[in-house]
């Protein structure tokens, strides 16, 4: 486990290995983490002090991939000030390596950037940690306004030193990313950094008036409207992240408490099965399970059990499970599990008080989950505990440690004549370029028809652009060529979304007898299991 993310229990990393649907395998068989600091100022012009916070910034958005984690501003914020050191200030390379080894990261990347009134100039350098090897320096330069087609070219030159392998070029990083006028970037930054609460909303709200998709500037008002308790807004903003963005997992689970504290129950467990569907939190679980229970559906029992069988040491999970238990009308497991938590945490009131009561009143009638009106009185219950924290950043950091140590299969095409364009196709596909991704992996059929990887990939690269009946057909062929996990979970996953349960769950065991330790298989399997829950349940009795 990485050191810095001691926080973690144990058993959360050994659960990770089997529910992981959310990264895909590395084009190059690794992966790593980078450690972006502010760039040094060495301008003399006035008003260009933000642009320092604005390199870590979009170099992490430009960077971040499946095979390249970049750690994020508030874990960075959070080392500094373990170390006792100023977010603001320069520490020297000396220091700045003592961080990344508390944070055990993989790369540094420094710089500095000039501005002489016509031209901007970013320079940086790559330090690497395993070999204390510091990297020639790289440059990228043009007017001011370009700005942000610098700093992308500058994430370019830095992906070429820490994955040499990648064939993503400098076009395709360019046209992977959102547009991004600058001016609401700079908005954005100046509202991160802002002391005062007035000036970052301000400054935020800016952002999204000059680029109104600006989700990154959405995320942080929602964000701060729900650190203040202002749950409205907070879901106004947050509700207008799509679930198709890649903070759409952080933004729903906050969109779900806000709505879980203004009563609205049905609009919160929507927002959580948006954050489950993205990454597998056992926080998502439980809270889709209080939100269950809140009201008295049967797959509240369903979804608290999966919180215990991953951290059977949180007592909140604990009570949880127990309340839904004795809701269900097992008293007798219900008072297990309270004494078991009460052994380890003697002081939690709320379970000794639900302990006495299910001794008191073993029956609890009407407040059966499920259960119909009935004459017999309700036992005041005290209320499921709902989970406020999500901890994205460090369940993919512990995902890239388990995805680099459970590789043991080598890239066979990697030799190959074909592996070049296979290689770029996925990395394509990865940064969502899925009709660039086409025209490789049919580049590659074009020599060798029948190669499966490549008609897996066109299957895919379908799948990505919604268009079912080519995914169907592409990964159709794959199989018959040669039969792959990758294959039949693109079967899985469009019978899934036409609710063809059946068959997806035949398609999802398939992969597995080919794959069994394949997470994105795993995953989708306990996926199918509760979506086809959820479709029974909504059934009229």
């Amino acid at each position: 486990m990485r050191r810095f993310f001691f926080r973690l229990p144990l058993v959360f990393v050994v659960c990770l290995a089997t529910a992981l649907p959310c990264l895909a395998q590395s084009p190059s068989g690794t992966a790593a983490t980078v450690l972006i600091v502010p760039f040094e100022n060495r301008s003399k012009s006035p008003g260009l002090e933000w642009v320092s916070e604005s390199f870590p910034e979009l170099l992490s958005q430009r960077l971040a991939s499946a095979s390249l984690y970049a750690i994020s501003r508030e874990d960075r914020v959070y080392a500094f000030d373990r170390m006792g050191i100023p977010a603001s200030s320069r520490p020297s390379h000396a220091t700045l390596y003592r961080i990344a080894e508390q944070m055990d990261c993989d790369y540094v990347v420094m710089g500095d950037y000039d501005f002489d009134g016509m031209k901007f100039t970013a320079r940086a350098r790559v330090l690497e940690m395993k070999r204390l090897r510091q990297s020639q320096a790289v440059e990228s330069y043009g007017p001011l306004v370009s700005l942000i087609d610098v700093q992308t070219d500058l994430a370019w030159q830095l992906l070429k030193i820490m994955q040499p392998q990648t064939t993503i070029s400098r076009e395709d990083l360019r046209r992977s990313a959102p547009e991004l006028r600058l001016d609401a970037f700079e908005n954005y930054v100046r509202g991160i950094l802002a002391a005062n609460r007035q000036e970052k909303l301000k400054r935020l709200r800016v952002a999204v008036r000059l680029n109104p998709q600006y989700t990154l500037a959405m995320l942080q008002l929602g964000k701060n409207f729900y650190a203040n308790k202002e749950y409205d807004s907070a879901a106004y903003w947050l509700s207008r992240i799509p679930a198709t963005d890649a903070k759409a997992g952080e933004a729903s689970f906050l969109l779900g408490l806000s709505y879980y504290y203004q009563g609205q129950f049905e609009s919160a467990e929507n927002a959580f099965q948006v954050t489950t569907a993205k990454l597998p939190l056992t926080e998502g679980y439980n809270n889709l399970g209080v939100v269950a229970l809140r009201r008295g559906q049967r797959n509240a029992l369903q979804l608290l059990q999966r919180t215990i069988e991953v951290d059977p040491n949180d007592p909140d999970y604990r009570f949880n499970y127990a309340l839904a238990l004795y809701r269900s009308g097992d008293a007798a497991s219900a008072s297990k599990q309270l004494r078991e938590s009460l052994a380890r945490y003697p002081t939690d009131m709320d379970a000794r008080q639900l302990l006495d009561e299910v001794t008191r009143n073993p029956f609890p009638g009407s407040a059966a989950l499920g259960a119909t009106a009935s004459s017999l009185p309700q036992p005041k219950l005290p209320q499921p505990r709902i989970k406020r924290n999500y901890d994205e950043n460090s369940f993919r950091l512990l995902a890239l440690e388990i995805q680099n140590a459970a590789r043991k299969v080598p890239d066979t095409t990697a030799n190959k004549a074909d592996g070049f364009h296979l290689r770029r196709g996925m990395e394509l596909l990865e940064r969502g370029l899925a009709a660039d991704a086409e025209k490789e992996f049919a580049q590659v059929l074009a020599a060798e028809p029948l190669n499966a990887a490549a008609h897996a990939g066109l299957a895919r690269a379908a799948e990505s652009k919604g268009d079912v009946a080519r995914a169907r057909q592409e990964a159709s062929s794959s199989i018959g060529l040669r039969p792959t996990a990758a294959a039949y979970l693109v079967l899985a996953r469009v019978d899934l979304k036409e609710n063809q349960f059946v068959s997806a769950s035949y398609n999802v065991d398939k992969a597995l007898s080919l794959e069994p330790a394949n997470t994105d298989a795993l995953s989708l399997k306990q996926e199918i299991a509760a979506r086809q829950a959820q479709a029974l349940e909504a059934k009229p009795k």
